[in-house]
Parts: structure tokens; sequence; C-alpha cells
């Protein structure tokens, strides 16, 4: 899924928030990303004013805003527009087959909490998630 990709990349530029452009072949690199296909994922990202790319010998990439206030719904939906929606019998939020169709309500419910918990992870908590993670991790020789 383009998302899974969009968000590591991301997330590599969230880890180095504040430092200047990242280079798209260091990312590419790091996170096991084709560049070619990289290179897709961050227009739409810049599109979406997830991203800002920065042209010339010192150019890369940046968030075009702190890693706090961009949450993983922002990345998602700027690569794979809304992922969550009304199923194809409500295409307008409406059950086409009948008013009274009792999915209606868990349709809306599933689309709502879907959002609600994208809109819930910043990359500000991924990046800390990343660092509480390698620090517990443990090596054994």
């Amino acid at each position: 899924m383009s998302a899974d990709y969009a968000a590591r990349a991301v997330l590599d530029l969230a880890q180095r928030y504040g430092t200047g452009p990242v280079r798209g072949q260091d990312i590419a690199q790091r996170q096991q990303i084709a560049e070619s296909f990289l290179e897709q994922l961050m227009t739409a990202l810049r599109k979406a004013g997830v991203v800002h790319s920065v042209r010339g010998s010192s150019g890369g990439h940046v968030l075009a805003r702190p890693p706090g206030s961009l949450s993983l719904k922002d990345v998602v939906e700027a690569v794979e527009g809304r992922i969550a929606g009304p199923p194809a019998c409500m295409p307008d939020g409406v059950c086409i087959a009948t008013p009274q169709c009792v999915l209606q309500d868990v349709w809306r419910d599933l689309t709502d909490a879907h959002d609600r918990a994208l809109a819930s992870i910043t990359f500000e908590q991924l990046v800390q998630r990343k660092y509480e993670a390698e620090a517990s991790a443990t090596y054994h020789i």
C-alpha cells in the first residue's frame, strides 16, 4: 500500500525535522523504497501540503509543518485519497436500496472511527515511539 511507504518517508523526515532538506536518495535507501516510487509519493505529499521540496545541490525534502501538527491521516489521504468511505451501496451516504437499511449507521460509525484513529496519531508521536522501541531493543551476541 502506498500509504505505508509514504508514512515511512514522512517518518524519516520527521526524525530529521529542523535539520534542513533530506535528499530523496537518502530516504529511499534508509526506507528501502525505490527512488522513482518515492518521487511519486513526494509529489503527492507536496501537492497535499505535507512536504516542501528544495531544489539544488543541497536540496531535498522537508516537512511543511511540525511533526506534532501532522497526522497519519494527512499522509494517508495525500497518497490514497479517503480510504474509509461509504460502501458502494451508499454513494451519497444514504442506502440506495432502502432508507431503512440498518447497516447505514454501522458503515458511518466505522468510517468515523477510522478517520478519528488516523487523525489521532501524529508524526511527533511516531518519532517518539520509534525512539522508545530502539532504546528498548536488546542485542545478544
